[in-house]
């Protein structure tokens, strides 16, 4: 475990970011504006934690600010960031302009992922793929994905994004990244045959 960092400027929200995973954000109240602009002049990284209905979550991810989009004459931003790593929140920090806290990053545990969970929730990730936009990743940029950069680009519910987040073995992930997309691909399944349904007036063709 890395030493905590403190004070780690904070911002918390109703989603969840994944390591690799690019977000753009609009920055308009005015202590996220000192923030981002203390990010910006110190070229230092922020926490995204995500805001659910039961509270604020204790694992967030830092994220970097790839690209400064937009900048308003009253000072609103549009910046693109990119998730970074894990982190766990300590404490909050109340004295500061805006919200802060100590973190700890997480580290994952050594440990020898499975082919097989691998190879499994890399050939669930090409067939979703293939089945909305008619082409097959690269097979080379396939093998180099691991579970946050194929779940950065899948639509996934918050609280299956904020368990991958919180699990600390690649391994783990792969095996629920792999279910993930088996199950989106049922969900594409229901939805094909509901559009079928309608067109047909509720009377499925039998042939």
């Amino acid at each position: 475990m890395e030493q905590p960092h403190e004070p780690f400027p904070l911002f918390p929200l109703q989603i969840v970011v994944l390591p690799g995973e690019m977000v753009p954000l609009h920055i308009f109240e005015e202590r996220y504006k000192t923030m981002i602009d203390e990010c910006l002049e110190e070229e230092r990284e922020f926490g995204i934690v995500w805001v659910s209905d039961e509270g604020l979550k204790e694992t967030g991810c830092t994220v970097a600010i790839a690209e400064l989009l937009e900048r308003t004459d009253d000072g609103r931003m549009n910046i693109l960031t990119r998730g970074s790593e894990p982190f766990r929140l300590v404490r909050r920090i109340e004295e500061m302009p805006y919200p802060a806290g100590t973190i700890e990053l997480l580290e994952d545990i050594e440990e020898d992922a499975r082919p097989d969970t691998a190879e499994g929730a890399r050939e669930r990730y090409a067939d979703l793929v293939e089945r909305v936009t008619d082409s097959r990743p690269d097979p080379v940029d396939l093998a180099d994905m691991g579970a946050y950069a194929m779940a950065a680009t899948v639509e996934l519910p918050l609280e299956a994004k904020q368990g991958l987040l919180e699990l600390r073995s690649e391994d783990d992930r792969l095996q629920a990244v792999g279910e993930l997309l088996a199950d989106a691909m049922k969900r594409l399944d229901l939805m094909e045959l509901a559009n079928e349904r309608a067109r047909s007036n509720g009377r499925v063709r039998s042939g």
